[in-house]
């Protein structure tokens, strides 16, 4: 059956992007397109989000909230490779601005103002195209307050009927406010309880979302058993594991066509797991790209990361000088805290033969990594799904990563008795798990050419589609509106 499909989220790709968020939001939706389905995305109009090509609706769109009504304007473009409508709603007040949370050492102050409006505008606008949602998924904490928007403020409304989806991408982030800043969002004081949105005296959009959303997602399976504990559950674990027959954990899939080594525009040569003669090519152009000698007798290893506490980046750091020491190279790519950006550049004076650090993103170096590294280290200390060590598995580059949420879904450790395997996995968040982990990777990497040939050919056989998570996301969303339509009847 054809649905109606509505996204909301901060973030979509290729238009704004800071992380895993933008990158789903930029391929699922163009995906359920494709199974025949009606799919929308709303987003603000962020002021790096470039303004031509898009359409001009129009519209003085009208967003109710607690301190006053804001009025939006409205602008569409299509995601890439899709006739599917992205709708940003413009205020220049709330939007255009450098950063789309905040700068780099505070976040925005009215950022509860600020998704409030996207939240609520997005809603207002189904009424304004009179277009309404089977089911509205909404994308982490700055969406929190759409399942409750469509449970209270749309009671009576045909967008009553809607189901939600809440989909959790990182936990971490909750979208927590002074307890005074829950007026702003025009809900009924007597819902600022702990049954509700207050968390500590504190407003905490996230939690809310948990309570009043149909069903709950998020972008694994490994992840929705963990954030249930209180190891991962940032604080939120009791409520999830009430709701655990509601949470779904789908894992994210890839982009197979921006990540293709046969087609890929950023690389120097191109190959399959049928013919993986290019790899080794493209290992020795990285390698003169970088100016490190030109060797295939040890392993190049590869991290594009944001530097971040998040990805493990303080422990890699406690332990690189002696990686270091290992008949090995390494080049790190990446961005964010300053001590890590400041340590990482500077590491390549003390280790010049063997280490480079980029401190910039570069998407085609990242793409050329991916396909020049021998192995992908990913030391996260949680990982909600990750990409890149599906791209890396997708490249023939093995990874060696933290046993965690995504992570360890995707990876299968590497059985020195049979020789099956696609990576490398520790457990331990610790330095000699780290270290050692590394160490059994070139070793393996060194002794033992064809297991490493065999585990290549099979990584690069794995199936990360979209469209397998799609069909995923489809059942789930039946589930959601069957409930929705028992709850409120029709």
């Amino acid at each position: 059956m054809k649905r109606n499909i509505l996204f909301v989220s901060s973030e979509v790709r290729p238009f704004a992007m800071s992380g895993g968020l933008g990158d789903v939001l930029g391929v699922l939706p163009r995906v359920l397109a494709e199974l025949g389905h009606d799919v929308r995305v709303v987003m603000p109009l962020y002021r790096k989000v470039p303004r031509a090509g898009l359409e001009d609706l129009h519209l003085s769109l009208g967003v109710p909230t607690g301190v006053g009504e804001r009025w939006c304007g409205v602008r569409m473009a299509h995601l890439p490779q899709s006739k599917v409508p992205v709708y940003f709603l413009e205020h220049d007040a709330l939007y255009d601005r450098d950063g789309f949370y905040g700068t780099t050492d505070y976040p925005w102050w009215d950022n509860c103002l600020r998704f409030t409006v996207l939240s609520r505008g997005a809603l207002q606008l189904c009424h304004a195209l009179n277009w309404y949602p089977d089911v509205i998924n909404a994308n982490d904490w700055q969406t929190g307050l759409v399942p409750a928007f469509l449970n209270v403020v749309e009671r009576g409304s045909p967008l009553h009927r809607a189901a939600s989806v809440f989909t959790i991408h990182n936990l971490g982030y909750q979208g927590r406010f002074p307890a005074p800043q829950f007026g702003v969002t025009g809900l009924p004081w007597e819902m600022f309880t702990f049954l509700d949105f207050e968390y500590w005296d504190e407003v905490n959009l996230l939690k809310g979302a948990l309570t009043h959303s149909t069903l709950l997602s998020t972008v694994s399976p490994g992840y929705a058993r963990e954030i249930q504990t209180p190891a991962f559950g940032e604080g939120l674990d009791p409520i999830l594991r009430e709701r655990a027959g509601d949470l779904h954990g789908i894992l994210n899939g890839i982009d197979l066509v921006e990540w293709d080594p046969t087609t890929d525009p950023h690389i120097p040569h191109h190959f399959s797991a049928s013919d993986p003669s290019g790899k080794g090519l493209c290992k020795a152009a990285l390698q003169r790209e970088l100016g490190l000698p030109v060797r295939d007798d040890i392993p190049l290893v590869g991290i594009v990361t944001r530097f971040a506490w998040q990805k493990g980046i303080d422990v890699l750091a406690e332990v690189m000088p002696r990686l270091l020491a290992l008949p090995l190279q390494m080049v790190v790519v990446g961005s964010g805290e300053a001590w890590a950006e400041k340590f990482f550049g500077e590491l390549q004076a003390e280790f010049p033969g063997n280490y480079r650090g980029i401190i910039q993103f570069n998407t085609g170096l990242a793409h050329r990594v991916e396909a020049g590294a021998d192995l992908y280290l990913m030391p996260s200390r949680y990982e909600p799904c990750g990409l890149n060590q599906m791209y890396s598995l997708r490249y023939g580059t093995l990874p060696i990563v933290r046993a965690t949420g995504g992570l360890d879904d995707t990876v299968e450790n590497f059985d020195p008795v049979s020789g099956r395997g696609t990576g490398f996995k520790f457990w331990d968040m610790d330095a000699p798990a780290l270290e050692g982990t590394v160490s059994w990777a070139v070793n393996t990497f060194r002794a033992r050419p064809h297991d490493i040939a065999a585990m290549r050919r099979r990584a690069m056989e794995q199936d990360f589609s979209w469209k397998q998570a799609a069909r995923k996301y489809m059942d789930m969303y039946e589930r959601a509106i069957a409930l929705r339509r028992m709850q409120v009847g029709g």
